[in-house]
């Protein structure tokens, strides 16, 4: 199973864009989800994280009021809306399942290709 992650781009600092991850093949309302990004040179790392029915959300402190996590199950996809990007966001950026009460790569299962995300003027 892998899941498809889309909506990456360029965008200016001070833009949004909004990522979407989508779950074929399995029933996402078993599952948390995370998003996690990577820049060059640097690990991996939890930027956000939902739990199975979007009652609990996991923020990493830097993304705090720019970043909202959604999920809608009916649609099999969750959502990482982003505003006020800063160069500091640049990253790929995937999507993944997670244990709930995680948002540690550690504690992941099926992951996305990546989406490229960089903010540039």
């Amino acid at each position: 199973v892998q899941l498809q992650a889309s909506g990456g781009g360029l965008v200016q600092p001070g833009g949004s864009l909004r990522l979407s991850c989508a779950a074929p093949g399995i029933t996402m309302k078993n599952y948390g989800f995370g998003w996690f990004r990577q820049a060059p040179g640097k690990a991996r790392e939890g930027v956000s994280c939902i739990d199975t029915n979007g009652d609990s959300t996991y923020y990493k402190d830097s993304v705090k009021g720019r970043f909202t996590i959604s999920r809608d199950n009916a649609k099999n996809t969750v959502y990482l809306q982003m505003n006020s990007l800063q160069p500091e966001d640049t990253a790929v950026y995937y999507c993944a399942t997670v244990s709930v009460g995680s948002c540690n790569r550690h504690d992941t299962g099926y992951w996305g290709q990546g989406t490229q995300v960089t903010v540039s003027s």
